[in-house]
């Protein structure tokens, strides 16, 4: 096998996304054992081989509710025998229900607050099952255009203190992250990608405060060390700046590449978590 056994095995499972692979069929296509295939896949995926399936099963049905399918046509075409196991996954995965997802959010209430900050104005807008947008920008107005073409039918409502749980507990997180605190893994996001994404965004959460990565190095973190430019193009779809902390990928020669929010932005975060390590 001349390329990477691990991203040989991740392509191959989503292209069969709707299939049933099992453990020893992997260790086969690998030629490492059982065992060995677990430790290595997630080592460098993040995710176990199961749930990495799981994930692009998901992302077959976004594809398929995203253009004409409907939510019988998304569940048979990515492989889910029954109704009932595309709704056991559909809180951890859509963030809603399937026909919600397929309305571009209709009925669902998302809340948001505007704080005026040493990086300028930040947007933190959450649904009840967590952080959903994470906005920075010097205007107002294009923050809350934004959020609508997200969301364009969602239930969007400014809200003041005191917040509901999910966007409370991110409203704390971000006051203290803007005094030098780091934001806590685990808290919860309700944040919508493909597979690819998903990968690209976990593996960015486990890089220290105060240290940085290259879009190469993010690339082969994941078992994928050709797609330095997909991952730049993940990066720059990070809906929630500072908790999923995209500005820490910079290029290899040290320059600091793109960033969404402006790169004014990105040197001041970067100079700020270097004092706060």
């Amino acid at each position: 096998m001349n390329i990477d056994p691990i991203s040989y095995l991740s392509q191959y499972l989503r292209d069969r996304c709707e299939e049933a692979v099992s453990l020893e069929d992997m260790a086969r296509i690998t030629g490492f054992s059982a065992f060995h295939l677990q430790r290595k896949f997630k080592a460098a995926v993040g995710v176990s081989p199961k749930q990495f399936q799981a994930r692009c099963r998901m992302e077959k049905v976004k594809q398929v509710l995203q253009g004409e399918g409907t939510v019988t046509s998304a569940l048979y075409e990515a492989g889910f025998g029954s109704s009932s196991r595309l709704y056991e996954r559909v809180d951890r995965d859509l963030g809603m229900t399937p026909a919600q997802y397929k309305s571009r959010g209709k009925g669902v209430g998302i809340s948001y607050v505007v704080l005026e900050t040493s990086l300028g104005l930040i947007l933190i807008a959450a649904t009840d099952r967590g952080l959903c947008s994470l906005r920075l920008s010097d205007d107002e107005g294009s923050l809350l255009r934004e959020l609508e073409e997200e969301y364009p039918a969602a239930e969007l409502q400014r809200v003041q203190a005191p917040f509901d749980e999910a966007l409370r507990v991110w409203h704390e997180a971000i006051c203290g992250y803007l005094v030098g605190k780091r934001i806590e893994p685990g808290l919860p996001l309700d944040v919508r990608g493909t597979a690819f994404q998903a990968r690209v965004w976990q593996y960015l959460q486990t890089i220290p405060m105060g240290e940085t990565r290259s879009y190469s190095e993010v690339a082969e973190g994941i078992g994928q060390a050709t797609a330095t430019r997909a991952v730049a193009t993940a990066c720059a779809s990070n809906p929630v700046a500072l908790a999923i902390p995209c500005h820490r990928v910079i290029r290899s020669n040290g320059e600091l590449g793109g960033y969404r929010w402006g790169m004014e932005r990105k040197q001041k975060i970067l100079e700020s978590e270097s004092r706060n390590p």
